[in-house]
């Protein structure tokens, strides 16, 4: 993506660009681009929620944001990532929004070392927010009401209501209370949301809408079987999203509700060999340092991939638990490899997996 130095990048150049480090995400990616490119023209975007499994992607996705936004140094936007559970601790504590606006601003005097007041403000207001687990200050736990659940929901309405708030100012700029415009913040929430899937698949085969959701037959290597083609986006209402403990009033302020997939077998393959973070690149780079060149087969890392889905739910993290259960022994003892070469193929994967 080489966009001029006149123009922000489109949507087309930025899901590019984030669709090099995010597998199998096509709709979150478009989503977030759109969103981005709005952003970083000026224009007045919505919020986003992501919703998807364990090591779907969302993490990444955000990584992979803010080092877009790292590489663009004309787009001064500062980028924070927050657990939610942060959020109720700062508004049980009577200062609702604090970390999310104190990082904005020192995110912004950390790239703008010097800057004063009135510029650290105007940057942090142009600042995008991640808000991590949001799906951890559901409004209830169980039977019990989650009181900090209920106020880190609250925290964020106040700071999704595009309005002037008060902020204290570090001391780096003479401390004191200012105000910061919201307006132009842009907020990207995800959780996994824990006990969702099946709490709607429950809800469209014995539940409410029972028999809503019909089996197909499915013919595999020669046979028929009975399959429930059930996916969470087809069948996801916001009333499923209020039961689980989000306020209306909370996800109001979300104009995207991003559903991530799960992860097929073709895409953890492509996460396993080509992601920087995968236990594959990370193992050649261990074995390279004792001059022994690591090779994994491609009917290999089908195996990998095929032991991962396995894992329910645990998606591309499944892959590392995988992967780790394979190399364990040749990483403890790396003089065991001859000839200085290791090349893992589906045989190599099974044994190593029927030994664990």
């Amino acid at each position: 993506m080489t966009p001029s130095s006149a123009r922000p990048p489109t949507p087309v150049e930025i899901a590019d660009r984030l669709g090099r480090r995010v597998v199998g995400q096509e709709t979150a990616v478009r989503e977030t681009a759109v969103a981005l490119a709005k952003k970083l023209s000026g224009v007045s975007t919505g919020n986003i929620l992501l919703i998807g499994s364990s090591g779907s992607g969302k993490t990444t996705l955000m990584r992979a944001v803010e080092t877009l936004l790292e590489e663009l140094p004309s787009h001064r936007s500062p980028v924070v990532r927050l657990h939610a559970n942060v959020l109720g601790e700062t508004a049980e504590a009577g200062h609702p929004g604090a970390a999310v606006l104190g990082a904005l601003l020192a995110r912004v005097l950390e790239r703008n070392p010097g800057a004063d007041a009135g510029t650290v403000l105007s940057l942090a207001a142009r600042g995008l927010v991640f808000v991590d687990e949001v799906d951890k200050i559901r409004t209830r736990l169980g039977d019990e009401v989650h009181v900090r659940g209920i106020r880190a929901q609250e925290a964020l309405l106040t700071l999704t209501e595009g309005e002037r708030v008060a902020v204290e100012m570090p001391r780096e700029l003479g401390g004191g209370r200012a105000e910061l415009d919201t307006g132009g913040l842009l907020f990207v929430a995800a959780g996994a949301f824990e006990g969702l899937y099946d709490a709607v698949l429950d809800r469209v085969t014995i539940g409410a809408d029972r028999g809503a959701l019909q089996p197909v037959t499915v013919m595999e290597e020669g046979r028929a079987r009975q399959e429930l083609p059930f996916r969470l986006r087809d069948w996801l209402r916001n009333d499923d999203l209020y039961e689980y403990g989000m306020s209306p009033q909370f996800l109001s302020r979300f104009d995207s509700k991003v559903l991530l997939d799960e992860l097929s077998e073709e895409a953890l393959i492509e996460v396993l060999l080509r992601a920087p973070d995968s236990g594959y690149p990370q193992a050649r780079r261990y074995f390279e340092a004792h001059d022994i060149e690591l090779a994994l087969s491609p009917a290999g890392a089908r195996e990998v991939a095929r032991a991962a889905l396995l894992r329910p739910r645990m998606g591309a993290r499944a892959l590392r638990e995988v992967f780790h259960l394979v190399v364990r022994d040749w990483e403890f003892d790396p003089t065991s490899v001859e000839g200085g070469v290791l090349v893992i193929d589906a045989e190599e994967v099974k044994a190593a997996l029927a030994r664990a």
